[in-house]
Parts: C-alpha cells; structure tokens; sequence
C-alpha cells in the first residue's frame, strides 16, 4: 500500500486553500509551511501566464530522511506515509539535508522538525486530508498508488503525470498532471529578489552567480517560500576539530621515522585525539535544537544513519586512544605501539565517515561528490601533520610530508571549483562556492586557499633557509594556525554552499 497525491493544475486555480487548511489543522507555525503553492510565470508581455505548483512532502518509496534519522523520529508507515514522532526528534537537521524537496521546517518553539505527514490522525479515522476537504476545485487526488482501481492510479496511468526530481532515485509519491514542467525544477525559472506581494524571503547576503543562473528563458517565480540555511559554522568548525583529533592518530606510527620524538612522539598523537574528538562531540551536541536529547542516539539509534554510525566510529576511536595512553603510562611501550596501528585504521574511518553522512544528504548534490572520501584523507593528515609541526626539528620529514598533504588539499579545492557537475542543484552550488560570504569577509573559499595552503607553505619553505632555522618552532606553530584557519574557511564555504540553491 502507498498513498500518494495527484495535483491536477488542469483545475488548481492558486487560492491557497489548501495552505491555509494545512496550517490550521495541524498548528503551523507563522513563516513555517507543509504544503504551499509557487507562482511561476512564463512568457514576454503581453503574452504572459501564470502557473501554479503545489508543493509538499512527497512521502518517498526511499524515504531519505527516514534514512539519515538518526533516532528513528521519522518512520515508513505500512501505508506508504512518512510520518515523524515529534517527542523522539533531537533537531540534528539531517532530515532537512536529506530531503531533495525541502519540505520539512524547523518549529523553532519546540525545536523538532515538522512536515507534512498526510493528516494521518484524520486517514486513520477514514477521512481525508485537511487540504483535500477544502480544495474548492477538487484538484488535490488522494489515494492508494499500489490499488490499480483507484482514481489516483487510474489517472496516473491515463495521463503523463510528472514527479519533483526524479533523478533523486527517491520515488516520490506526489504526482502532478498539466503542471508546468519548469516550475518543478528549482532553479530553472529567475528568482528576482521581489516577489508579486513582498521581497523574496531566502534572499541571502549572495548575489546568484552565473553558474547558478536560470536555465529556461523568460520564465520568473514569482512567489515560494524560503527557508533558512540551517547548518553554520558549527558544522564547519566540527570538520576541522574531527580532522585533528583524527589526523593525529593517523601519523602517529611515522613520528619517530619523521624525526618527532620525546613527548610530542610518545604521548601528544592521542592526547590530541581525545581532546579534539571531545570538542568535537560538544560541538556536535551544542548545535542540536534538543541537546539534552543527545543519548537517544545510544537508546535508539537508526543503525542505517550515519550520524549513528559516527558516533560509534568516534566513541571506539577515542577508547582505543584512551587504552594506548594507559598501556604507555603502565610502562608497556610495545603494546602502546602495537595498538597505534589499529588507531590509524579508526583515525581514517573517523575522518572519512562525513562523506558516507553527506552522501546520504539527498537534497545538496555537491556534498554528493566522489572526491570527497579522499579529500577528507587528506585534510585529516593535514590537520594532524599540522599541530604536530611545531614539535617536530627543523629538518623533519614531517614538514616534506605536510608539504605533499597541502599540496593535494590545494588540488582538490582547484578542482572542486573546476568540476563538471550532472546535477543542476550542484552546479548552482560550485557556482556559489567562491562568492560564499562568511560576515564582513567576501570569499571565505578563496581565503581558505591563501590563507591555508600558500601562506604557511611559503613558512614551511622558509625554514629550510639557516638564516630562519632558529625561528622554526615560531614559523611551524604559525603555518599550522593558519592551516587549521584557512581549513576553517574552506568548511564553512563548502557546508554553506551547498544549501544555498533552492529545492523548490
């Protein structure tokens, strides 16, 4: 069984209706919608004309947000409804991530998320939906997609139905019938700042880029409604705390063949582990809607969410680091060392998790990108290499070896400007890449590349002059400030990007 929608805009004639039941049969917040109608109009004056889409959540076959979940608050009924269980919801946001559709909100007066879910209070007493009942047109279709004999799958095999972003391989139960194909491809039709009642309410500090422009000719939407982007510099600063603590353990084997010894070679690697994985955690917790909810992650964890996932790659990551300190404070040097290497297997799985979490985020195509598994390898050796600079003699191949990590780090952001994306919804975003604004700063992007890669390289190269050789220790722990910063930047760039482009 799979209920689903049809939207027949042969008879839709944009009242609205349909939003306002929604709203106050369920309590929607003001700003916040389930359902909603988007104006877009095509054609030159005087041969213009509006066109209506009703948009809303299209309880998917493969529901991505019931996926990434990582307490199971959203569920897959047995009737094909994607419902969420509102007390269960910690306000992680992965859901609004996944969704290829952007039709959940934040209720930010009780931090869970909300959508559409069918009215299902109402379907499970065999009424209807809220937005059915009063459609004065009776262009919203309900039904089971899966009964051959109803009217909803009588009219979608009748007719040349379309669904939102097929592409997605999500299966999208709300089918559309004489709707403009245009209007349900976000980011076809201009998004002019100023909308036919009011300013555009997700116009954001970034000017569309060209790579982002419209792609169908004189067609305008000229009524949506916006959303926020909802993951910050939290996230961006998570990535680079992850990547220490992480990297740390993924050099330490080499240290003593580096020329790092002593304390920086013995004790600092897993230190650096544990302290960063712990600022990690707490970042990752602070920027939770609900964060005293965090352990529903351990009560009830969604096995297939790689925020689960990750969390227990983090927690088996910082126990091993924890053992190998007790084992070399009890004096037994080769089991310490022994265990490193089996750290080194949980430090890469601890950088590279993010890009199995960002693959299952459905609704931003860029984090969607196959260089991103090993761009995070790099990076963790990078951040790592980095902090352990400064402890390492001025003629280490700790610094060669930093250098090579920099250098493909510096690759892999010239060619994430540089890539040919399929997508729509990518190619927007690598177009708003390098004129991401992060405050009073134009291009944290390109920042990040100065400020990360060029400036403490040409530091690193510096002392391998004997003039700067008794400055080392000061120009290594400056080069590795402006590493972690320049990596910073590029995060944040990157994370903010990606939710720039509409979904709708």
């Amino acid at each position: 069984m799979q209920y689903g929608f049809l939207m027949d805009h042969r008879r839709c004639i944009g009242c609205h209706a349909c939003t306002v039941a929604c709203k106050s049969e369920n309590a929607v917040p003001v700003g916040s919608f389930r359902t909603w109608v988007k104006y877009t109009e095509k054609g030159r004056f005087p041969s213009v004309k509006r066109h209506f889409a009703v948009l809303r959540c299209n309880h998917c076959t493969k529901a991505p947000c019931v996926t990434i979940c990582p307490v199971n608050a959203l569920e897959k009924r047995p009737d094909g409804i994607v419902d969420i269980d509102r007390r269960a919801c910690i306000g992680c946001r992965a859901c609004m991530q996944a969704c290829p559709y952007d039709a959940i909100y934040l209720n930010e007066e009780t931090g869970s998320v909300e959508k559409c879910h069918f009215c299902a209070h109402r379907v499970e007493q065999n009424l209807e939906p809220a937005c059915v009942i009063v459609c004065p047109e009776q262009a919203i279709v309900v039904g089971d997609l899966h009964d051959p004999a109803s009217r909803i799958s009588r009219m979608v095999a009748e007719h040349a139905t379309l669904v939102r972003r097929p592409e997605q391989g999500t299966g999208p139960n709300v089918h559309y019938l004489g709707a403009l194909p245009d209007s349900l491809v976000p980011g076809a039709a201009s998004r002019p700042s100023t909308y036919i009642w009011s300013e555009r309410p997700d116009a954001g500090a970034e000017a569309w880029p060209e790579e982002a422009a419209p792609t169908v000719a004189d067609t305008r939407t000229v009524l949506d409604v916006g959303h926020k982007v909802e993951w910050g510099w939290p996230v961006a600063l998570y990535l680079v705390t992850k990547g220490v603590g992480a990297g740390a353990a993924m050099v330490a084997p080499l240290l003593s063949g580096w020329g790092v010894t002593g304390f920086a070679q013995r004790w600092l690697p897993e230190l650096l582990a544990l302290v960063f994985t712990g600022i990690t955690t707490l970042l990752l917790v602070e920027d939770l809607h609900r964060p005293l909810k965090f352990l529903t992650l351990l009560t009830r964890p969604n096995t297939k969410s790689w925020l689960v996932r990750g969390a227990w790659i983090l927690m088996a990551f910082s126990g091993l680091s924890a053992l190998i300190l007790v084992a070399r404070w009890f004096g037994h040097e080769g089991a310490a060392d022994y265990l490193r290497s089996f750290n080194v297997v949980l430090g890469a799985a601890a950088a590279a998790y993010t890009a199995f979490l960002f693959r299952q985020c459905e609704g931003r195509d860029l984090w969607q990108e196959r260089a991103l598994l090993p761009h995070l390898l790099v990076q963790a050796v990078v951040c790592g290499g980095a902090v352990l600079m400064p402890f390492a003699d001025p003629g280490s191949d700790l610094k060669l070896w930093l250098g090579v990590a920099l250098t493909l780090h510096g690759v892999f952001l010239t060619l994430g400007l540089k890539a040919k994306h399929e997508s729509l919804n990518a190619r927007q975003a690598t177009g708003f890449l390098p004129i991401v604004r992060m405050g009073r700063i134009q291009s944290p992007y390109r920042l990040g590349l100065l400020v990360g890669i060029v400036s403490p390289g040409v530091l690193l190269a510096l002392t391998n002059l004997s003039r700067f050789e008794p400055a080392a220790p000061v120009l290594h722990g400056l080069a590795a400030a402006l590493i972690l910063a320049g990596l910073f930047f590029y995060k944040y760039a990157y994370v903010r990007a990606a939710q720039l482009p509409p979904l709708s």
